[in-house]
């Protein structure tokens, strides 16, 4: 699947099934909570944090599907085209970091 075929895939699931899209705030809100909850996973699994017994099942495959999700419809609402965002992106990283980081003696 493309990220423009994810795109169209969302706004259609949000319309048939989600009813609409929650507000701007609401996703952003919504997406700063996914990002945590994978947060949670990472801290336990390789930081120092122990798990709980509500931990156990958490997955962090499906939160960074939940968090893919929610940021494609916060894309949708605001008539951002990720493809073309990420292209530019990974553009502007390329020309601005393409010797940084090969001369970063933490990295060697």
């Amino acid at each position: 699947m493309t990220i423009e075929q994810a795109q169209q895939n969302v706004d259609q699931w949000i319309k048939q099934i989600g009813v609409r899209y929650f507000n701007e705030l609401t996703n952003t809100a919504l997406l700063m909570e996914e990002v945590g909850e994978l947060a949670r996973i990472m801290a336990r699994k390789y930081g120092e944090q122990s798990y709980k017994t509500t931990d156990k099942n958490m997955d962090a495959a499906d939160e960074m599907a939940d968090i893919l999700f929610v940021l494609i419809c916060l894309a949708n609402q605001t008539g951002v085209n990720l493809t073309e965002a990420f292209e530019k992106n990974l553009i502007k990283k390329t020309e601005r970091d393409k010797n940084r980081h090969k001369s970063n003696p933490k990295l060697i």
